[in-house]
């Protein structure tokens, strides 16, 4: 019987884990996952993202997913915008839906990012 979601994994070029660790923790605040030693030598890094994890893993011949994308939910979409802004990191609006805040972002290697409210 399914639960839920354990994680989510995004793919990043090889060298990836100096600017993941500056994105999702610096710019977003997530928390990073010590991973297993057998596994932390493949690359890339976890991180806490509520009750689920957030992996980054390395993939050779990366190209970035723009269209496939998580979709984070957020507390308030303003502290998210205003920090998005504090790094220059753009952010595009979207109000396809009325009842739903919602933006679009790149992470550092173009993969497509939502936030919702």
């Amino acid at each position: 019987m399914i639960l839920g979601l354990d994680h989510v994994q995004i793919a990043a070029p090889p060298g990836c884990e100096a600017q993941a660790r500056w994105f999702f923790g610096e710019v977003l605040g997530m928390r990073e996952l010590a991973k297993p030693a057998e596994l932390a030598r493949r690359g890339g890094c976890w991180f806490a993202c509520g009750s689920q994890q957030l992996h980054i893993g390395v993939e050779p011949g990366f190209q970035p997913a723009k269209k496939a994308h998580p979709a984070f939910r957020v507390k308030n979409m303003i502290v998210i915008k205003t920090r998005l802004n504090s790094y220059r990191v753009p952010f595009r609006e979207d109000e396809a839906n009325p009842s739903v805040k919602r933006i679009f972002v790149e992470d550092p290697w173009g993969n497509r990012l939502e936030f919702v409210e």
